[in-house]
């Protein structure tokens, strides 16, 4: 009788405390999150709060191994996209109250290097092709409805970007080209983007926005804007060596720079590029990808022993302010922001 009437006071006890854990567990999932992913042979998400508490290991169900490239996660309308490049696949995970659930695995033409979502398809850069997947609610289809060849297709793609009716890819063996699309699919052959300067040096990354395309020419220390399929204006980097990969943040455009181990800011606006801070973040290796979103900017980097990923706050007037950084297994690839509920 005593047993049962504790046991009978402990339920409710235990009942509330439960209650709470899953109530603090869907706050802190309904806060923005930063994910990246292991790229080791069992590749693995793992999803951040903004804090730096590592919420969740999820596995992609396939095999990471990518390298020199942008965009291997991308985050939009509570879908995650993550490459598997030595699968041959690319991981589909869902928001929901709870955290991130692994939904699908959608197979790929040829090893996938970055993703991209449009309006209503996901893009897949792979070594030798680009491919687009239409989207329905939140399943994205397994066949894809456009695939085609990229103008080199000698394996050094490095990143692909939206633009309004058509892709833009960069291709490391200096090109820089473009896919029209019909109804979101991939159509045609690409174009090579015009009035590329002599002097150009392996195309690394890029971000987009409305018509126009920032890109990095690493190996020649420059930024370039791209629209309407030709190149209107390109930028030095000043002190700092092999601007890689680029986010946009309002008026500002920030670049993470390897060797130099830093992100530099740029003020973009109508046909112009200007460098505001040579140095607005300082880094502990040299950074593979950079993303933002919610206030957020994320860097990975690596310094060939561990990697790390860096999360900074930006009060929008483009100050960051290093909130976290954490060490990773050496080779991590691909950051995103996965943007609050709210």
């Amino acid at each position: 009788m005593i047993f049962r009437k504790t046991h009978q006071r402990f339920l409710p006890a235990l009942a509330m405390l439960l209650l709470g854990a899953t109530a603090s567990l869907q706050a802190q999932f309904s806060k923005p999150l930063v994910v990246t992913a292991t790229n080791a042979a069992n590749n693995q998400l793992l999803v951040y709060s903004t804090e730096g508490a590592l919420l969740q290991t999820l596995s992609t169900e396939g095999k990471g191994g990518a390298s020199g490239n942008s965009g291997g996660i991308e985050a939009k309308d509570g879908l995650v996209a993550a490459v598997n490049f030595g699968s041959q696949s690319v991981s589909i995970f869902e928001r929901r109250e709870d955290g991130l659930k692994l939904t699908q695995v959608v197979s790929t033409a040829t090893s996938p290097l970055s993703v991209a979502f449009g309006k209503d398809h996901l893009y897949i850069l792979g070594t030798t092709t680009i491919e687009s997947h239409p989207i329905y609610w939140h399943e994205v289809a397994d066949r894809a409805d456009g695939v085609a060849t990229l103008l080199k297709a000698d394996g050094s793609a490095a990143q692909v970007g939206v633009l309004p009716g058509q892709l833009i890819i960069s291709e490391k063996s200096n090109v820089i080209e473009t896919f029209e699309l019909s109804d979101g699919a991939v159509t045609g052959v690409p174009t090579l983007v015009s009035n590329i300067p002599a002097n150009v040096n392996a195309p690394f990354g890029l971000v987009t926005r409305g018509e126009n395309a920032y890109v990095t020419i690493a190996h020649a220390n420059e930024i370039s804007l791209v629209r309407h399929d030709e190149v209107l204006t390109v930028t030095g980097s000043g002190t700092q060596s092999a601007p890689c990969w680029l986010t946009l943040v309002g008026p500002f455009l920030f670049s993470s720079n390897s060797p130099s181990m830093s992100v530099s800011r740029y003020v973009v606006f109508g046909d112009k590029i200007i460098q505001d801070a040579a140095v607005a973040a300082s880094l502990n290796g040299d950074p593979t990808d950079i993303a933002s979103g919610d206030g957020l900017v994320a860097v990975i980097d690596s310094n060939g022993t561990v990697s790390h990923l860096s999360i900074f706050s930006d009060d929008f007037e483009g100050n960051l302010t290093l909130k976290i950084a954490k060490t990773l297994a050496v080779g991590a690839n691909g950051v995103a922001v996965v943007e609050s509920n709210d």
